[in-house]
């Protein structure tokens, strides 16, 4: 079996509470739930890891590589602005699906850009909770699993 990450950012622990209007009702023990149970029946082992700290998702990418097969990373507002988690997924040699439950490119100007969409192996956006089913499944064809 497979071993996969999911990295989620900054206010992320406050799915279900914060702009449900925006990122929906579902907190997120329920959506990394829901995607242990399809990375399990796509031979994958799913862990989760989620940090409000810039630094500690940094330490968790780097300790990614060897221990992982890849990783979905969900960078919050890190996304726009943080050449150090760009730098550090660069860094490690697995592949990274950079994932979000809104579609950043219909919203603000400055969520329309991604620092670290271009050192990973893909963008999915907008489709709430699907969104990190649609990472595994993309993974899973990356590493020809499932």
């Amino acid at each position: 079996m497979t071993k996969i990450l999911i990295i989620n950012g900054p206010n992320l622990n406050m799915l279900g509470k914060r702009e449900t209007s925006i990122y929906g009702d579902t907190n997120l023990d329920d959506i990394i739930s829901e995607a242990v149970e399809y990375g399990s029946g796509m031979d994958m082992d799913v862990e989760a890891f989620q940090s409000n700290g810039e630094g500690e998702i940094i330490d968790a990418i780097h300790e990614s590589g060897g221990t992982y097969g890849g990783v979905i990373i969900n960078a919050g507002a890190y996304t726009h602005t943080s050449y150090a988690i760009r730098d550090a997924i660069a860094a490690v040699e697995i592949p990274f699906i950079e994932v979000h439950l809104s579609n950043i490119h219909s919203r603000e100007e400055f969520r329309r850009s991604s620092v670290m969409a271009p050192v990973c192996a893909g963008q999915i956006s907008g489709f709430g909770k699907n969104s990190y089913l649609l990472g595994i499944k993309a993974l899973a064809g990356i590493l020809s699993i499932g």
